[in-house]
């Protein structure tokens, strides 16, 4: 009789348990499929019969790198491949498949190849020069994103740390700095940098536009993350701090290597959402005037053959944006479950 119990219950079983256990949720069933197999196949009929694709094929190169100058190309292909040849890396890490040891040397290998592949894109020093205006679609999406990423977490961090902080000065600038950026929108913000940066700079120093694009989603940015991170550091137990004070760990020795890696592994799943919604947020730079993913589609759709063609071309951003967004939300599973996230 345990014999028997222990099995697992037939596809049948599971229908009838679940979804045909009574008459009215038998009802309910029958209807949803219904209403879902001619959705899909409406879907599928617009998408296969109907459907004018030429309008991306035409304009492929557009969606991904804009006005990139094609002889330059060749330095986009380059960035890509240390990009996949890190991501690979990370990946084989992450699902064991690669030596552990790799770890230590991963965040050097990232760290080097961001100033690397942003000289590759931009030239100088020996490239030839490529200005911001030239990188559009894709590229500019990827690359507001990857900067204000990696920018904007080591500012929400240290405001986190300054909210808790003992000194006075430095505990209410951080909280008035997180709680009135909170209260801002971020077209606000956006729409702030563009026009108020330049009249903070001399005219020698003045920042392009796409610079004053990525320093206000920093600034957004930062105030959401450091909320992240100081439910993290609150997760903490204070018999931490005061097992670190036993051994002789000063303040800032204790916070670095005992406390901040606590926090930061106990809210992976905010903080990667923060960051996918960061990445989304780059859409609202077309807004001010950068021809971004959703700005160079809007540039597309302006094109006398191809002006009715919405559907088409939102629904092909659409997709690129999901790609990306469950690959990060995928790499942070594997990361929640290596670090064993919410198990200890």
């Amino acid at each position: 009789m345990s014999f028997l119990k222990s099995q697992k219950p037939t596809i049948l079983q599971w229908l009838h348990k679940n979804l045909f256990n009574n008459w009215y949720n038998s009802i309910l069933t029958v209807v949803c499929l219904c209403l879902l197999f001619f959705g899909i196949k409406g879907i599928l009929t617009w998408v296969l019969t109907q459907a004018k694709w030429q309008v991306i094929k035409a304009n492929f190169s557009l969606f991904f790198v804009g006005r990139f100058p094609q002889e330059l190309y060749w330095r986009l292909w380059l960035a890509l491949l240390i990009i996949l040849g890190l991501a690979g890396l990370s990946w084989g890490t992450l699902t064991k498949r690669l030596p552990r040891r790799l770890n230590s040397w991963l965040p050097l290998g990232w760290a080097l190849s961001f100033p690397i592949i942003l000289w590759l894109i931009g030239g100088g020093f020996g490239l030839q020069p490529v200005e911001s205006g030239l990188w559009n679609g894709l590229l500019l999406t990827l690359v507001t994103a990857l900067v204000s990423i990696v920018l904007s977490f080591p500012l929400g961090v240290l405001l986190a740390l300054g909210r808790q902080s003992q000194l006075p000065f430095v505990r209410w600038f951080s909280i008035l700095y997180i709680e009135i950026i909170r209260g801002l929108p971020l077209i606000g913000i956006l729409f702030f940098a563009q026009v108020m940066i330049p009249l903070f700079l001399p005219v020698e120093y003045r920042l392009d536009r796409v610079l004053r694009g990525i320093a206000g989603l920093i600034l957004f940015s930062a105030a959401y993350l450091a909320e992240n991170v100081r439910g993290g550091l609150q997760s903490v137990p204070r018999g931490q701090l005061e097992a670190a004070k036993a051994l002789g760990f000063n303040t800032p020795l204790t916070m670095l290597l005992i406390v901040l890696p606590q926090a930061l592994r106990a809210v992976i799943p905010p903080l990667v959402g923060q960051f996918i919604g960061l990445f989304k947020d780059t859409s609202l730079l077309a807004i001010v005037g950068l021809l971004e993913l959703t700005g160079i589609s809007r540039s597309i759709l302006a094109q006398p053959q191809f002006l009715d063609r919405y559907a088409e071309v939102y629904l092909f951003i659409g997709l690129i944006y999901w790609v990306f967004c469950y690959s990060m939300s995928l790499a942070s599973r594997r990361l929640e479950k290596q670090l064993g996230v919410g198990q200890r």
